[in-house]
């Protein structure tokens, strides 16, 4: 009775050793990808003049959208950081002197990885998808309402909205253009072009597609198929997006929530390559949230092994280490079955089985 106070005792005090070390991975991890994402932030704040307020909403859609790959990765921090220190401190072995039976120590990293596993699926399942899908609005609704930014004064610009423009003047700020020429060629069955002696970027951010509307005045329009077209206006609308869309086929596989992803996969008249990308993206929802257990069988095999120094300096190389072995795996595998050389469950639990021997294999050898 005594042992099992003990043991219980023993696999608590691990436990809460593991949660400040999960917070700080989460920290760690966030701050590295964003770090990545310094440069776009200061294109907006620069070149687009996005304020402060948007440029948090941005973050926090980004932070959102990554979380489930952020648990599992934390996770494995947070168990090779505290494993590690038990390890190095030698109270591994005094836990299994004192008659702690294995299966107790590795009890409290079990728990955690179920829980941080649920907390992984119900985001990724519809937390991580809407964060997706607010960011891809906001970024939407930013570059349209700064359209005029994209079009550079005296310069031939190709880039805005799939058309060639061309003005004299531009006031970015107010989205003005003096002495425009445009060459459209949306429909190549039929281009034409247009040259007009005033323009106005109009946006309007209330709309799901959040419309653009490049109003003209005082022009010519010259269409050229068999024979040449010329059509002199006063004021002309180009409408650059139209607001009146589906909100659901917009989305992109990754915005999609998982009862989303199955109605789609229950579709008959899916192409074969929508298919393969929604299957490999319903799995993917899946494994990610079972990778918390794989991960805490792989950090508790690492952190148990003994006469280590540098303990945070090594989890750490050895955290990233597991982390950038798995992901460059699974995006291989991905990779196969979206070109369709792998059945898509078969890409996606592949190297989640094989981390999962690996993680077997590591306690097996740490523990006999």
């Amino acid at each position: 009775m005594l042992g099992i106070l003990r043991g219980k005792k023993a696999a608590q005090y691990i436990f809460f050793e593991m949660l400040p070390s999960f917070i700080l991975g989460m920290i760690v991890f966030i701050s590295i990808i964003l770090m990545f994402q310094v440069l776009r932030l200061t294109e907006f704040a620069l070149v687009h003049g996005v304020d402060t307020k948007t440029i948090a909403e941005i973050i926090g859609y980004i932070c959102i959208s990554i979380l489930p790959a952020l648990f599992p990765m934390s996770l494995l921090f947070a168990i090779i950081l505290t494993y590690g220190r038990l390890s190095s401190d030698s109270e591994i072995v005094a836990l299994k002197a004192s008659g702690m039976h294995m299966g107790m120590i590795l009890l409290p990293a079990l728990i955690i990885s179920i829980l941080v596993g649920i907390l992984s699926a119900q985001t990724s399942f519809e937390i991580a998808p809407w964060g997706n899908r607010q960011f891809e609005v906001l970024f939407t609704r930013l570059s349209n309402s700064k359209a005029a930014a994209t079009i550079k004064e005296g310069t031939f610009s190709e880039g805005f909205f799939d058309m060639v423009v061309y003005s004299n003047k531009v006031d970015s700020d107010n989205g003005l253009l003096e002495n425009v020429f445009i060459y459209d060629e949306r429909d190549p069955s039929a281009p034409f072009t247009i040259i007009a002696k005033k323009g106005a970027i109009i946006s309007s951010s209330k709309n799901t597609g959040n419309s653009v509307l490049l109003r003209l005045e005082d022009g010519d329009i010259h269409r050229k198929t068999q024979t040449h077209t010329k059509i002199k206006f006063e004021t002309y609308d180009i409408f650059l997006t139209d607001p009146v869309q589906d909100v659901t086929r917009e989305k992109s596989p990754q915005s999609l929530t998982l009862s989303e992803l199955s109605e789609l996969l229950k579709q008959k008249d899916l192409k074969t390559e929508d298919q393969r990308v929604l299957e490999t993206e319903f799995h993917k929802r899946w494994a990610i949230s079972i990778l918390c257990i794989v991960f805490s069988l792989i950090g508790v095999g690492l952190g148990t092994t003994t006469n280590r120094r540098a303990v945070k300096t090594g989890g750490m190389i050895m955290c990233v280490g597991v982390i950038i072995a798995y992901w460059v795996m699974y995006v291989t595998f991905e990779g196969l079955a979206r070109n369709g050389q792998l059945q898509p469950a078969l890409a996606v639990w592949t190297p989640l089985i094989l981390f999962f021997a690996i993680g077997i294999e590591s306690l097996r050898r740490n523990w006999n």
